[in-house]
């Protein structure tokens, strides 16, 4: 399975990142919205864990290329703001499959990307 993070913070990327490859999955790591596209326009992904609140460019714009470009990929938001607590991200982006708040423990993020990745196609 491949999974994409896109977050500001690298060393929450990087802690993310280690949790998921130790489930078998293969992790690219993006810190912005042009990183982030740039890969999916090299790699097909199963999953996206998206910080809703990037420092450089817009996650929601993430989002919506994900859904243009990998129709079928879908996207786990984070985010330690209050934006979209009352659940409209799922209402804006029709890939959203879950919200999370960014301190999840990294191994029940990791459990929800292994379950909301393998139901995928191409997983």
């Amino acid at each position: 399975m491949n999974v994409l993070i896109v977050e500001s913070r690298e060393e929450l990327a990087t802690l993310w990142q280690r949790h998921l490859e130790r489930m078998g999955a293969r992790v690219h790591l993006a810190v912005s919205q042009n990183a982030a596209t740039a890969l999916l326009h090299e790699v097909d992904f199963q999953i996206i864990v998206l910080d809703l609140v990037l420092d450089d460019g817009s996650a929601l714009a993430v989002a919506d290329f994900a859904s243009y470009r990998q129709p079928d990929t879908r996207v786990i938001f984070v985010t330690n703001t209050s934006f979209f607590s009352d659940g409209s991200i799922f209402r804006h982006c029709a890939n959203a499959c879950a919200y999370l708040p960014s301190a999840t423990p990294p191994a029940d993020l990791a459990t929800m990307v292994e379950h909301y990745g393998q139901s995928t196609p191409g997983a």
